[in-house]
């Protein structure tokens, strides 16, 4: 047990910084699992995906061949004008479907959602039923939703538009949606080109991500019970799948989810989050706030092209404008409630996220999340790098710049590889690691540096051999004394020991036994005091004692316990030797013996001189 104590005592200082490091991590572990914490940190770290998302959006470069043709406010009101009602009749979509089918573009696809019959027209729906089955290239849109069995019962859909995904992963948990607003059954039976549009929103309100597909059951119609869930791809998907095959030769048979939790579609990778989502990457502020991303057109200068064609006019559009692009048919009216906020765009029209999404699919450029591992790597580089700065640099100014530094650069290779390879590693937790790092790495600097100067300082100021304060101690500490006593009027006292014959106990006994004496007696001194006094070595076998406050009475007193505690304990030199040891003690008081440092040696000395001569082993005093 007692080598136990002795080893903890000498470690004590390592094993403080042990604890404490283990402490804080453990802080830490416990702090960031917990839910609260991890939506915050979440938000946080999708604010600097958003920021990032920004900067390295201004060197990119959306599909010129991706064409979106939108009901802005001009054409809203243009289109009310001229068709006298909201929303317009379906055979003007047909007409519109016709013109810019006649241009021979890739695709065309509408998000739009045809929900009702329009019987104020005759023929209208009928006439966009008769497009849709005229140009397989045509997609449209339907939307999925949670609504209750007593607002709307939901459609039983066509298993033509649904479509089979071979899931290997088992940690995706798709969307699930209980009901569906039906667009027209007779679009559904005159074309399998149709995908969900959900674009469910993030906590901020933000879009970041769409889900890739989304589960929706079939009912019993009987009692409505769920029969089997099936998977619906979005709208988008299912075009870029039949581009792939069409444009690239993909042959894609197999559309699955690996157990990596990746959408494979030919040579495409599309990385997934739990919900099935894809993290889009993106290309600017919104083309209808001219910015550098999609083409736009109005649709106003579109009916109007169209209009001047069929009465040979001169049109707004070139006859060939369509050609080869992929079209994108939507809205962008605030009214209309389409407007969605993404990372690089306060406003952008839900058509021009399918169109970021095709965009990134074809590109093969959509965001991936880093792994787990690799994060970790990441953040164990940031600390390692960190604890190097705090160890290596002393001044503290500079630790703190070349940490700033450190974090730029980490922000800034965090941007890089975004940009570069599409890939979004973390830049909140590894930071905070690093700060709590930096934190507990000074905390330790500074404890290792007081534990090296109090180690120094005792080097500097103790005794080898005794372990007693050295003689330049004692000189500046009585020099302390006297400037305290000045300053209060208060008075201290002075012991000056000296072992008796011991030159003559160390030519019988030898160097190590006279060692051993000095030790001896100086552990006798340091437990016959209080801790507040100073007891040093003075040269020697000679020994001295600083009493704080002690009137000369106290010194008197304390001096002869010491002399009577020494002389009544043997001493054990071997098994078989025991022997007696004496001391010779003299004692001086600030300010009545003296009030310099050699006047109260000298005193104290004289003293010592006199019980020499008056048979050694006792105080002595001056006549």
């Amino acid at each position: 047990m007692e080598k136990i104590f002795s080893f903890i005592h000498r470690h004590r200082y390592d094993i403080f910084y042990v604890f404490l490091l283990f402490g804080i991590l453990c802080l830490i572990a416990y702090i960031l699992p917990q839910e609260e914490t991890k939506s915050i940190l979440d938000t946080i770290e999708s604010k600097t995906f958003d920021i990032r998302q920004k900067i390295i959006s201004k060197d990119k470069k959306a599909n010129k061949d991706i064409v979106i043709v939108t009901i802005d406010d001009p054409s809203y009101e243009y289109l009310i004008e001229t068709y006298g009602d909201w929303p317009v009749p379906r055979h003007v979509y047909a007409e519109l479907l016709h013109y810019i089918q006649e241009q021979k573009p890739k695709f065309v696809a509408f998000d739009l959602l045809f929900i009702k019959s329009l019987k104020r027209i005759p023929q209208s729906d009928e006439k966009l039923i008769e497009a849709f089955k005229k140009y397989p290239n045509t997609y449209t849109a339907i939307n999925f939703d949670d609504y209750s069995f007593e607002i709307r019962k939901p459609p039983l859909l066509n298993k033509k538009i649904t479509t089979d995904i071979n899931i290997e992963s088992k940690s995706i948990v798709p969307y699930e949606y209980s009901n569906c607003r039906p667009i027209m059954s007779e679009i559904i039976e005159a074309t399998g080109n149709i995908g969900h549009i959900n674009t469910p929103k993030a906590d901020d309100g933000l879009i970041r991500q769409i889900p890739i597909f989304i589960n929706y059951p079939d009912y019993n119609e009987k009692d409505y019970s769920k029969i089997k869930i099936r998977n619906y791809l979005y709208m988008t998907v299912k075009m870029a799948i039949d581009y792939l095959n069409k444009y690239e030769n993909a042959n894609i048979n197999e559309i699955k989810v690996d157990s990596k939790n990746n959408f494979i579609i030919g040579d495409r990778i599309i990385p997934l989050t739990k919900n099935a989502e894809a993290i889009l990457n993106w290309y600017g502020e919104s083309g209808i706030r001219k910015g550098n991303t999609f083409t736009y057109v109005s649709m106003w200068e579109v009916i109007k092209s169209l209009r001047a064609k069929k009465s040979g006019q001169p049109q707004i559009l070139k006859d060939d404008f369509f050609k080869d692009k992929i079209v994108y048919i939507g809205t962008s009216v605030f009214a209309l409630s389409d407007i969605k906020t993404v990372p690089t765009s306060k406003y952008m029209p839900g058509v021009e996220i399918h169109a970021t999404l095709l965009n990134n699919i074809l590109e093969n450029n959509v965001i991936h999340k880093a792994s787990l591992p690799y994060n970790a790597f990441l953040s164990l580089i940031l600390s390692v790098l960190t604890v190097l700065i705090v160890f290596k640099v002393r001044s503290v100014y500079v630790s703190l710049t070349l940490l700033t530094m450190l974090i730029f650069c980490y922000i800034y290779y965090s941007t890089f590889v975004m940009a570069k390879y599409n890939l979004w590693i973390w830049i909140i937790i590894p930071l905070i690691i690093s700060l709590i790092v930096f934190v507990i790495s000074f905390i330790i600097k500074y404890l290792i540096t007081s534990r090296n100067f109090e180690y120094t300082y005792k080097l500097a100021t103790t005794d080898g051999l005794t372990e007693l304060y050295n003689h330049r101690f004692f000189q500046e500490q009585i020099r302390i004394q006297i400037r305290n006593a000045e300053k209060t009027k208060g008075n201290f006292s002075l012991i000056l020991i000296d072992i008796d014959f011991f030159k003559k106990f160390n030519d019988k006994y030898g160097h190590q036994a006279g060692d051993a004496v000095l030790k001896h007696v100086a552990r006798t001194l340091k437990s016959s005091v209080r801790t507040e006094d100073f007891v040093c070595r003075y040269g020697g076998e000679e020994m001295t004692i600083i009493l704080k406050n002690a009137k000369r009475e106290t010194g008197v007193k304390i001096a002869q316990n010491i002399c009577s505690t020494i002389a009544s304990r043997k001493y054990e030199l071997s098994p078989e030797l025991e022997v007696n040891i004496t001391i010779s003690l003299g004692v001086a008081t600030y300010p009545e013996n003296g009030t310099t440092p050699t006047d109260l040696i000298e005193y104290a000395d004289k003293c010592l001189y006199k019980a020499k001569e008056n048979g050694r082993n006792q105080v002595g005093f001056l006549d």
